[in-house]
């Protein structure tokens, strides 16, 4: 019997927005093989000024919105001024991203330095220092929560903005809403966070004003992608999935408003906080 998935006919390289065609499936009662495209992924080492940083999982589209992102994202870099030049080289399942930063930021990177490891599902994994987990932050000023409206049938009307995910599944997506409530952009990858950093790069790369917008993101909400909203000044971060209770804690203390939309309820605010004698009524 024949293999249930074959090689692609496009290698990694090639592939189209992040996926491949000419993969090959069957069901577990007729032999017979059918075609599929699928979501691509590649490892993709990040050095800055010479020095190796990190290498990360991610669907080869959009790395350079990605490296910037991470960037900025991680602290890296406090502005996307201070990113000098990115240089994306390889084919295949492994690339390379030389980036070029600001002498301060160097050093500072240096001073702070840390590993981490390829991984398409923890933001956080492989830092070293509790400091760099829970970084000291700045609070962010008070911003109104974006009206009702805005939010209604958001899941479906963000398809357009996911094709990946419409051809092959198996990807998250970030998006951001301008301070019009107008859907502006949206970035996809196997990695929720890397989806982020993904949006975070394109907004800045693109100088697109973020004050009062929101950005939505379809996976759990944990604490890396509070930071990495944070850092981005966002003031609004909406998830598709229940936040974990330390990323609402984060947002409640740092003003930033946290709103999660469940399958078959209406938008559920979880910060700012509501008011004692409103939560016990």
């Amino acid at each position: 019997m024949k293999e249930p998935c074959s090689r692609p006919d496009q290698p990694v390289s090639d592939a189209p927005g992040g996926a491949s065609a000419g993969y090959r499936f069957q069901t577990l009662d007729d032999a017979r093989l059918e075609p599929v495209e699928l979501a691509e992924e590649c490892a993709l080492a990040i050095a800055y000024n010479g020095l190796n940083q990190a290498v990360m999982m991610v669907t080869p589209a959009d790395l350079e919105d990605f490296v910037v992102g991470f960037s900025l994202g991680a602290g890296i870099v406090e502005r996307a001024a201070d990113i000098y030049d990115i240089r994306i080289s390889g084919t295949g399942n492994g690339r390379h991203a030389e980036v070029e930063i600001a002498s301060r930021a160097f050093w500072t990177l240096k001073a702070q330095r840390r590993q981490l490891p390829g991984n398409a599902s923890c933001g956080l994994c492989g830092v070293e220092a509790l400091e760099q987990a829970l970084p000291q932050l700045p609070v962010m000023p008070v911003a109104p929560l974006p009206p009702a409206h805005w939010l209604d049938d958001l899941r479906q009307r963000i398809a357009d903005f996911q094709p990946l995910a419409q051809r092959c599944g198996a990807v998250h997506a970030a998006l951001f809403i301008d301070a019009g409530g107008r859907i502006r952009m949206g970035r996809e990858d196997i990695g929720r966070h890397n989806a982020l950093d993904k949006l975070i790069g394109a907004l800045s790369r693109s100088g697109e004003d973020v004050t009062g917008g929101v950005a939505v993101v379809t996976s759990r909400c944990s604490l890396e992608l509070i930071h990495k909203v944070q850092r981005a000044g966002i003031p609004t971060l909406v998830s598709f999935s229940s936040p974990t209770g330390l990323a609402t804690q984060w947002a409640q203390r740092h003003n930033l408003n946290l709103i999660h939309i469940p399958h078959r309820s209406p938008p559920r605010v979880f910060s700012p906080a509501a008011r004692s004698a409103e939560a016990n009524r």
